[in-house]
């Protein structure tokens, strides 16, 4: 492990750089590679005197701090807290080394690639006040600038920090116990930095981005309310049916995810107005998952899937030629979104694809599993305002994406009528989507899985079409449209959540 050492405070022969000596040796007796950098004996400008710190010519000290810092596995900081803050000094070289460009860059207003990861870090912080009072009264004002909006924003995590305090008033054993535990500290690093959970989460955590949770649970509300409602239809339910077959869904959901950011890998490449709803999920992108990993991913999602519908056919109350049909039909209208032969999303029928699969399927899958009846018409009517009220947010969801579609020929609907266009058919479908609602709940068809609540998604529609239509009227539209994102998937838990409590 290569360790860099930099000391902050402004005298080389203060207590600080006794700790950072106790360090070092701590570090070098682990078998670490150490380097001591003191910044007060660096020859630099403190101050930045230019509106982009990074076009500041950089003095040779600079460059060897930045050669220093590319050359570190593992950073310790040994610094003074002063008035609840770090010394001018380290803080005047952090605004110098850390630039765009070097420490981190920006991909978009809200998005930054953090170019210092996977490097880890140790801060020791002399100070005279009381550690409890630095963390309730000053919350930890200090550490906190550095560990999380200066470190962890460039991609530095985990970052250890050691308090030392009293100083003044502490006594000649007290101030040798606390060298002794700096060396200490530099000493464990023959472990290494992250925790057994550490190294497990920083495998994981890719991962469960990449899954995109955040999506899931229209899913799950659709699948449920089916299944419900068949066994408000026959008596009975069929429990581990029911998990096991969730458990499906979820797993070639995941399985479906993964083939999207695999098969989108140029456009969402491309896509410059990506957010937490569009643009796919950016491991590919930021390098925490590899192409390879990924397509790995999907074989085993593959594998898992193949081994739960083995089981949901021994177990399901249905007939297996039945039960194997559901499945293979589930299988094709989902894995045909983005994956080969079909690339139904390329092709304008994505859009169609992802209103029907999260609800007539869901709802479909959820009911006959449950052994409801093929000539019962309710799971049908119960995914018609379901189906209408996805369509608006997942037509919106191609308007940020348009020019990177478009410029990969992925004809979503968005690229192949234009942004005014869709944005009218999203009104068109929550309008259907309030028609259909009304006729089925008046008629009696829907009435107990809507009741009367139903009703105020009408308010929360007027809302969404009002937006919509400021979006369609102006010339010059926005590249991002978060809120209103998500404000229409906010428009489908009113058909998701609704029949779910009612109908279980």
């Amino acid at each position: 492990m290569n360790v860099l050492v930099l000391l902050g405070h402004p005298r080389t022969d203060s207590y600080c750089a006794a700790l950072a000596a106790a360090y070092v040796r701590g570090a070098q007796a682990s078998g670490a590679q150490v380097e001591l950098l003191e910044i007060a004996n660096l020859d630099f400008e403190v101050h930045v005197k230019v509106p982009s710190p990074q076009k500041q010519e950089a003095e040779p000290d600079i460059i060897r701090a930045r050669t220093l810092i590319t050359w570190a596995d593992h950073l310790a900081f040994v610094f003074p807290i002063w008035w609840g803050s770090m010394p001018a000094l380290l803080k005047g070289f952090l605004d110098r080394v850390l630039v765009p460009g070097f420490a981190f860059r920006e991909l978009q207003f809200d998005s930054y690639a953090k170019l210092l990861s996977p490097r880890s870090a140790q801060l020791i912080c002399s100070m005279d006040t009381p550690p409890l009072i630095d963390r309730i009264i000053n919350r930890s004002s200090a550490i906190n600038a550095l560990s999380v909006a200066t470190l962890r924003f460039c991609g530095i995590s985990p970052v250890r920090v050691m308090r030392i305090s009293p100083i003044k008033h502490a006594s000649e054993e007290q101030l040798k116990q606390r060298l002794d535990q700096a060396y200490a500290i530099g000493k464990q690093l023959e472990s290494g930095v992250k925790t057994p959970f550490e190294k497990a989460w920083s495998k994981l955590s890719p991962w469960l981005k990449a899954i995109r949770l955040q999506f899931y649970p229209m899913t799950f509300f659709a699948y449920a309310s089916g299944a419900f409602a068949a066994a408000n239809s026959i008596g009975a339910f069929h429990t581990y049916t029911f998990i096991l077959a969730y458990l499906l869904l979820f797993v070639l959901e995941a399985m479906v995810v993964f083939s999207n950011d695999y098969c989108d890998f140029e456009t969402d490449r491309r896509n410059r107005t990506y957010s937490m709803f569009t643009g796919g999920s950016r491991v590919l992108h930021d390098g925490s998952i590899s192409k390879p990993q990924l397509k790995k991913g999907i074989q085993y999602s593959g594998l898992i899937f193949i081994a739960l519908a083995l089981l949901l056919l021994a177990i399901a109350p249905l007939p297996q030629w039945q039960t194997a049909l559901l499945i293979v039909f589930l299988f094709c209208c989902t894995m045909a979104y983005t994956a080969a032969p079909l690339k139904l999303s390329y092709h304008g029928l994505g859009e169609l694809t992802v209103g029907f699969t999260h609800s007539f399927m869901s709802i479909l899958f959820g009911y006959y599993l449950q052994n409801g009846s093929f000539q019962n018409p309710y799971p049908w009517l119960l995914g018609i305002p379901l189906f209408f009220s996805i369509l608006p947010a997942i037509l919106m969801a191609g308007v940020p994406d348009a020019e990177a579609d478009k410029s990969v020929a992925k004809n979503t609907l968005t690229v192949l009528l234009g942004k005014t266009k869709v944005t009218f058919l999203a009104v068109g479908s929550i309008l259907l989507c309030l028609l259909s609602t009304l006729l089925l709940k008046e008629n009696g068809l829907l009435a107990d899985a809507y009741g009367n609540l139903i009703y105020l998604s009408f308010l929360h529609a007027a809302w969404l079409i009002y937006l919509l239509l400021q979006f369609a009227h102006k010339k010059q539209k926005p590249a991002r449209i978060d809120s209103l994102l998500a404000l229409a998937l906010a428009f489908i838990l009113w058909y998701a959540l609704i029949p779910y409590f009612n109908l279980r």
